[in-house]
């Protein structure tokens, strides 16, 4: 449990900083722990609801939101929310782990090239 609060504390900090969710953290590290896949990828939605709640109050506080935005993106959001579960449960943990592990070499790599692109001094 203590391991489970300190990264917990950890992806809070780094997704709230990064926008990434935690899941980026949180499903890998659910996985390692012996969790099976789907059941991580639940369980990190829990605490991405919990620190997405509490990041939108201390983003707002900081004047850092576009609502209108924001509520635009939620909407086709909340519509793929919908239809993400009831893919994953057609993937085999392997499956998933594997196409997770791809998504995440692509953001990582994307993110890594950006710094070059779009840097300015």
């Amino acid at each position: 449990m203590i391991t489970l609060a300190l990264v917990g504390i950890i992806a809070g900090i780094l997704s709230s900083g990064s926008g990434l969710g935690g899941g980026f953290l949180v499903v890998p590290l659910l996985i390692f722990l012996g969790r099976e896949a789907k059941l991580a990828v639940g369980t990190s939605f829990v605490f991405i609801l919990m620190v997405a709640i509490s990041s939108v109050l201390a983003h707002y506080r900081l004047g850092n939101i576009d609502i209108r935005t924001g509520l635009v993106m939620a909407l086709g959001g909340v519509i793929g929310a919908q239809i993400g579960p009831h893919l994953l449960q057609h993937l085999s943990d392997q499956n998933y782990k594997r196409i997770f592990s791809v998504l995440l070499v692509i953001t990582a790599v994307w993110l890594f090239a950006s710094t070059f692109t779009s840097s300015k001094g």
